[in-house]
């Protein structure tokens, strides 16, 4: 599309259509302090030459995890991505796997949305997906206003303290401008999963809550009991939301499905996407079948044609510049398609028995460096079943450990104190198949002896 400027009659034009006297007037809901009184302070510009050492020299600042030994999780997370699943992706005709608003013509892409949705189905034991949505965060905000849409009497949520703090962030951000509240449920300060009791006694004073959202597995790594979980929501007649952020646990676990959750959503980052300075994400949305008219976003069906072909087509498209408009379930106007091309990609590589054995690679690995750094005195802070992610308790202060060790090229983990005061000295580390032997005693030998 060529640029071509506005006169002067075409703004005023446009500016007497809309009823204002100026663009000035267009920004007057903006504070008078926070407009740009002056040009800004650019520095002089330079010849290519010059830029590109510039550039050079701060992309030189970042952190590479190919030049540091890396034990942060806390929702993204790194795996190794098979050359080929680049390599596909880079074909011209995944270039923009964005679906045309006549879809139809674009059939490879629609089958790749509905080969996605097949595998989040699989992955999940749910009965439907959607064609995916921007992240693990987004869709969990998605799922608890699905849930109120569907449990309409209800007047309040439960979300376990045990959920990603920054998912947490996220749903209270959407429920801002709802007039439901989201009421925090305790976790148990030894299990590290859901406290049960709580969640008995915030139930029985009262009666009103739409839903429960709980991690599977949680922000520390452990398991919830989803079992027992479910059983609590069926006596209390509420929905149970599951959240999975590393799906990579369900090669391995017991899928939410299978213990009656009523929506299933998580972050397919891990399933062959990089870290990419914490994205693009990919979020995975999968529900019942008789909750399908209440889903965001798309979702894509097979079916068959005037002559008898198999075809793919989009369906209870509900978003809201198709036909639904004002009565669209969700704001979110696209999907992740070529993040979640790649995880289709990388699923299939693996396989059914690849994605189980890399589970259970991930689940022997993690056991390895509890091991090991047991026998440093490094003990995991929680008693519950953990996958991929401890939360440990070090000997000495987290303030001081942490800059020494990544001084010495070691990212040890995510600090837990940032967001939950009463972990102090307490690190939550992630341990998958890129990480040897050799990486864990390294770990456990300078986390005992920092200085």
């Amino acid at each position: 599309m060529r640029y071509i400027p506005h006169t002067s009659e075409d703004t005023r034009q446009m500016l007497d259509k809309i009823g204002v006297d100026s663009i000035d007037d267009l920004f007057s809901s903006i504070p008078d302090h926070l407009k740009l009184k002056e040009p800004l302070p650019m520095p002089e510009p330079l010849y290519e030459m010059e830029l590109l050492k510039e550039m050079q020299a701060l992309a030189g600042k970042n952190i590479d995890p190919k030049n540091y030994l890396s034990f942060l999780g806390a929702g993204y997370y790194h795996h190794f991505c098979p050359s080929a699943v680049d390599h596909l992706l880079s074909r011209s005709e995944f270039y923009s796997a964005y679906t045309p608003y006549q879809p139809e013509v674009s059939q490879g892409t629609l089958q790749a949305m509905f080969e996605f949705q097949s595998l989040i189905c699989a992955l999940t034991g749910m009965e439907i997906s959607n064609a995916s949505m921007y992240d693990g965060a987004s869709a969990t905000a998605e799922a608890l206003l699905m849930a109120s849409r569907i449990k309409k009497k209800g007047k309040r949520i439960l979300v376990a303290s045990s959920l990603h703090p920054e998912y947490r962030q996220t749903c209270q951000t959407y429920f801002n401008f709802q007039d439901i509240p989201l009421q925090p449920v305790d976790y148990h300060t030894q299990k590290g999963c859901l406290d049960l009791e709580h969640l008995e006694a915030r139930l029985q004073e009262d009666g009103e809550v739409i839903a429960l959202v709980v991690s599977y597995p949680n922000f520390f790594g452990c398991l919830e009991p989803l079992a027992e979980i479910k059983e609590i929501c069926v006596k209390h007649n509420i929905l149970l939301v599951v959240t999975v952020p590393e799906p990579l646990s369900l090669g391995a676990l017991t899928p939410p499905g299978d213990f009656g959750a009523d929506i299933v959503i998580g972050e397919g980052q891990s399933l062959g996407n990089k870290l990419n300075f914490g994205g693009p994400g990919l979020g995975f949305f999968a529900t019942k079948d008789m909750y399908k008219r209440q889903v965001p976003g798309r979702l894509v069906s097979r079916t068959r044609d005037c002559e008898n072909n198999s075809c793919y087509t989009l369906t209870l498209s509900t978003r809201e510049q198709h036909i639904r408009r004002e009565k669209a379930t969700s704001n979110i106007c696209t999907n992740q398609n070529l993040c979640a091309l790649t995880s289709t990609i990388y699923l299939s590589m693996l396989g059914k028995s690849g994605f189980k054995n890399l589970s259970y690679i991930n689940i022997d690995i993690t056991e390895q460096a509890i091991k090991i750094l047991g026998q440093k005195g490094i003990k995991p802070r929680f008693t519950s079943p953990q996958f991929n992610e401890v939360a440990v308790e070090i000997n000495g202060d987290l303030e001081s450990t942490y800059p020494s060790l990544l001084a010495r090229n070691i990212i040890p983990g995510l600090p837990l104190t940032n967001y939950y005061p009463e972990l102090k000295n307490c690190l939550l580390l992630n341990f998958t198949e890129i990480h040897s032997s050799k990486d864990l005693e390294l770990l456990a030998e300078e986390l005992s002896n920092p200085s």
